[in-house]
């Protein structure tokens, strides 16, 4: 019998957490559960850390980003005794079930917890909207927005200065957000994980566009692109996170250094960084969010274990854990050629 559940967020923030966070105790609440708020994250439940949520608490939370409970990038399976030590304090906190709200890692980890016993379910939130059977994670859309806006901007100074502008967006495996952005953006190339890179093509497109006398040129870039020539991303530490990935960054700049050395053209990278998870999110994130954190909880009140909450071609669902992480989400090569149409 469900009477606690507990909810988490892990790995990066994005816009509309939040609102997740007030459907999940709304609907809780009607079938009479309390909801746990755990803090920071698997460290919360590590430590037993913790927060009743209650009406004041969610009241309000609807438009703020970020999350109001914390994050981290803990991985109880690197930590020692970290799996006893979250089912000894699910046991203490008397947590019925588990709602995790994240990426492949966050959802990896309470994929792996139920083998061990914990009941869970999840819910996809990343701005990279990477995860399989999702047709929108939670964060992706509110990300979508501030990428096209940067690059809106990025425009008139360009144009101005008469320069190539190489924009590094957030992607480590998955091109979505650069693919999208870079098209509602305006941007002139787009290069993406899933396709390596030439530079002959890249400068090509530069010297087509000035002699059409468009003498600027924007490039938006995913941060894990990398270039035909080379095998491995660019990466700004050689440092494993919990998760086992290094940090990326930097190609940006790697880029304007060889178009600026072929070309002689002034050329300048900007790295969009952590601008693309804040602010408030959009009144799309905030309604698919609302939906996914009430869907959750239905699985929990149904006994679904193991599920993740997702939209799947326009509908409300559930796909099993185990099979939404077998493999990233395929990127859709079609609007990828599409986007070479329109330098």
């Amino acid at each position: 019998m469900i009477k606690k559940i507990g909810v988490l967020t892990g790995g990066g923030d994005s816009p509309a957490i939040n609102a997740a966070f007030r459907a999940i105790y709304a609907k809780a609440s009607e079938y009479g559960y309390k909801v746990i708020g755990i803090l920071d994250g698997w460290e919360g439940l590590i430590k037993g850390k913790t927060v009743e949520m209650d009406r004041e608490l969610v009241s309000g939370i609807l438009a703020e980003g970020g999350t109001i409970i914390g994050t981290s990038r803990t991985n109880p399976f690197k930590i020692e005794n970290g799996v006893e030590k979250v089912k000894d304090n699910i046991k203490k906190l008397e947590l019925d079930a588990i709602i995790a709200i994240g990426g492949d890692d966050t959802n990896g980890v309470i994929t792996k917890l139920t083998q061990y016993g914990v009941k869970g379910v999840g819910i996809p939130q990343t701005i990279d909207n990477d995860i399989n059977y999702s047709d929108h994670a939670i964060g992706s859309g509110s990300a979508l927005e501030i990428v096209t806006d940067c690059l809106d901007k990025l425009h008139t100074t360009a144009s101005s200065h008469h320069r190539i502008m190489i924009v590094e967006i957030m992607g480590r495996d998955s091109g979505w957000l650069t693919l999208n952005g870079g098209i509602a953006g305006g941007a002139d190339i787009i290069l993406i994980p899933e396709v390596a890179f030439s530079y002959d093509e890249i400068v090509d497109v530069i010297e087509k566009r000035r002699k059409r006398g468009v003498d600027f040129t924007i490039i938006a870039v995913a941060e894990g692109a990398k270039p035909a020539e080379g095998k491995d991303q660019v990466t700004a530490s050689d440092e494993l996170d919990a998760f086992g990935h290094v940090k990326l960054g930097g190609i940006g700049s790697v880029i304007a250094d060889e178009i600026e050395k072929r070309t002689g053209y002034s050329t300048r990278a900007i790295v969009l960084g952590h601008l693309q998870r804040g602010g408030r999110p959009t009144g799309f994130d905030r309604v698919i969010a609302t939906m996914l954190g009430v869907k959750a909880v239905e699985l929990v009140h149904e006994g679904k274990f193991g599920q993740l909450a997702v939209m799947n071609n326009g509908k409300i669902t559930s796909v099993s854990l185990e099979e939404a992480f077998k493999k990233t989400k395929p990127i859709d090569k079609e609007l990828y050629e599409l986007s070479k149409l329109l330098y």
